[in-house]
């Protein structure tokens, strides 16, 4: 009877030492959204409206919706270019199943091939009494390659509504190339800004925020760059539909005036309602 009685209070604690375990673990961190790092350049590719190919007449006045665009390019050959590991790294990690490892550190791990080149992503986040600590690591498999680098890092809000990353430029040179401030909202609105803070040269402190909005021209840019032509930084308010891909653009230095300028679903040139 008293070797029963030590059995069952051994098998008692045990129980309460594995609830306890279970319970100090905890559940993974809200994961920031894949939207966290892209912006939606699709409205200002040339020949394409959205996903639909398109084709504009020779001669056609499309100056409004191509000086949009021109802006636009310049960030998306940054973040799909020198940026294109780490983003796409990361959509292929957070789709994964998270790990626990330990002191409230949860791991997303997945591999991502870039130019027939193969890493591997390595996502931690920490859950801490005000926030959660995000890091991203990645290897290079095969010749050349390299371990856990830290290609960025950040936080986030404990619910998941917004947070900033900070970027680095590649394993050769670990300096902080961008910063992303974004948020998330209802029915999936939300906002990504992107900000240059390497330094020395014309496009540093340059920026680029895209969101959403409830209105009939739903999305948006606010643009701040060096324009090399003109020599002189811009500042640039873009707005166009997402779905009938009309829209405007307004910049004092470039037209003189702080109008508006329109384009219609087909990007040609109208008169502003």
């Amino acid at each position: 009877m008293k070797r029963y009685s030590i059995l069952i209070f051994v098998i008692l604690i045990s129980l309460s030492l594995m609830t306890s375990c279970k319970k100090d673990k905890g559940d993974p961190p809200v994961l920031p959204p894949a939207k966290s790092m892209t912006i939606d350049f699709s409205n200002f590719e040339s020949g394409k409206k959205g996903d639909v190919s398109i084709s504009i007449p020779k001669g056609t006045q499309n100056s409004n919706w191509a000086f949009a665009a021109s802006a636009a390019l310049l960030w998306n050959a940054i973040i799909y270019t020198t940026l294109a590991v780490p983003v796409y790294s990361f959509q292929l990690a957070i789709d994964q199943k998270a790990v626990y490892i330990d002191d409230r550190t949860w791991q997303w791990s997945a591999d991502a091939t870039v130019l027939n080149k193969t890493y591997t992503a390595r996502l931690t986040g920490q859950i801490t009494a005000s926030n959660v600590v995000w890091k991203m690591y990645i290897t290079l498999q095969g010749a050349g390659g390299y371990t856990d680098f830290l290609w960025f890092e950040g936080t986030s809000e404990l619910d998941g509504t917004k947070g900033q990353w900070k970027l680095y430029e590649s394993q050769l040179n670990p300096v902080e190339i961008v910063k992303v401030d974004w948020t998330v909202g209802g029915a999936g609105l939300g906002s990504v800004k992107y900000t240059f803070t390497k330094a020395g040269n014309a496009f540093a402190n340059s920026s680029i925020e895209y969101g959403l909005t409830t209105g009939a021209l739903n999305a948006y840019y606010t643009i701040y760059y060096y324009n090399a032509q003109y020599e002189q930084y811009f500042d640039m308010n873009v707005q166009w539909s997402t779905t009938l891909h009309n829209g405007k653009v307004k910049c004092l230095k470039f037209f003189g005036t702080s109008d508006y300028y329109c384009w219609d679903g087909n990007y040609l040139n109208v008169t502003c309602q």
